[in-house]
């Protein structure tokens, strides 16, 4: 595991906070691949019921690491680069997402609800990648840009595929068009963010903290329905995923026991997904 990114366990939350502080947490080739490497850790652990995704120091990201991003084209660095395909995940990953692409995407892909804490600045890449959180929870003065324009470039970490969902259209043109700064405060008006917190970070390990004590099989079937149905236009379609999910539910042990645990009054004891 990289010293990029760092992955501590709360009970059953992961708290993953991109540690390259000095470098307001920029990303290089090096922190890709640990991002990488961090979403994939905590989607294998079945004993993860929710991940906490923030940024060390000042900062959650700064986006894309510049100078790192000029040694990509000179013709003597290693040919290895953000466009390749992912061939460094686990043995049979089918994700259609490139190494760039999957530092944000992979969250998406984590079976388990992500709140990405946000404080300081969250331009370009950093942003790309907590689009692809769950939840946001963000510092009012925090500082987020679509920020690819400033380089000469578009978004091309995942962002065109979650912040679409984030965003009006015209509203995310505006913002890829002029790369202009939001505060926290109207990220969360814009639909950016989530809400506003002061202490970003003790709010989402709160939520996290909530999330982790309901039953980690309904957690994870209402991330996996949620996140699918978004996406169904076809209503026999859309309604079929309700039901299948529900099955799956209903008189499973997590299921039973949440019911007992209301009627009597008591905490749930929960088992984790084999």
């Amino acid at each position: 595991m990289s010293d990029r990114v760092t992955v501590t366990m709360h009970g059953a939350v992961a708290d993953v906070r991109l540690s390259r502080p000095d470098k307001l947490n920029a990303l290089d080739l090096a922190m890709f691949d640990a991002l990488l490497d961090a979403g994939r850790r905590v989607s294998a652990d079945r004993g993860v019921r929710a991940v906490v995704l923030s940024g060390e120091g000042r900062a959650f990201c700064a986006g894309l690491d510049f100078a790192s991003f000029l040694a990509m084209g000179d013709a003597s660095a290693p040919r290895r680069s953000l466009f390749d395909a992912d061939t460094a995940g686990a043995a049979g990953a089918t994700s259609p997402a490139n190494l760039a692409q999957l530092a944000g995407y992979v969250w998406k892909e984590v079976p388990v609800p992500v709140i990405v804490a946000i404080h300081g600045v969250c331009y370009g890449g950093g942003l790309q990648i907590a689009a692809g959180g769950d939840i946001r929870i963000v510092h009012p003065e925090a500082k987020l840009s679509v920020r690819e324009m400033v380089w000469g470039l578009i978004p091309d970490m995942s962002g065109t595929r979650t912040l679409r969902h984030l965003l009006r259209q015209d509203v995310l043109k505006e913002l890829t068009y002029t790369a202009r700064i939001v505060a926290g405060t109207e990220a969360v008006t814009l639909g950016l963010a989530t809400r506003c917190d002061a202490d970003p970070h003790g709010a989402a390990m709160a939520l996290a903290e909530e999330i982790a004590a309901k039953s980690p099989h309904a957690i994870r079937a209402a991330k996996m329905l949620l996140e699918r149905a978004y996406l169904i236009d076809d209503e026999r379609e859309g309604l079929r995923l309700e039901e299948t999910l529900q099955r799956t539910l209903i008189g499973s042990p997590n299921q039973l026991e949440a019911v007992q645990a209301n009627m009597q009054k008591r905490a749930p004891a929960f088992a984790d997904p084999e």
